[in-house]
């Protein structure tokens, strides 16, 4: 089994694949080029990173336009610079 493990501060985050079809409200087909990059993924690994912030298994929000996509083993990821990271998504509890 061949897995990926980033190394040199990055991160490697698993994409979700969007297949719905995006229309405008006049039923104009919206093409994948021009959709919004997506900017929340799913942490898969990360570097040997002192004191690292997220862990496998987060959900990270990062700077639009950056990192490598990957297809790798039938699945999309994408491998960034830890500091590209922006933020961790976390569950509150509402008041």
């Amino acid at each position: 089994m061949k897995e990926l493990q980033p190394i040199n501060q990055n991160v490697l985050l698993e994409l979700s694949e969007d297949k719905s079809e995006q229309t405008t409200a006049a039923g104009i087909i919206i093409p994948d080029s021009a959709k919004e990059k997506q900017e929340v993924a799913k942490v898969v690994a990360i570097s040997n990173i002192e004191n690292a912030e997220i862990a496998p298994g987060d959900e990270v929000l990062y700077k639009k336009y950056v990192g490598t996509e990957i297809d790798f083993d039938g699945k999309r990821y994408l491998l960034l610079p830890y500091s590209e990271i922006l933020s961790k998504v976390v569950e509150t509890e509402s008041i």
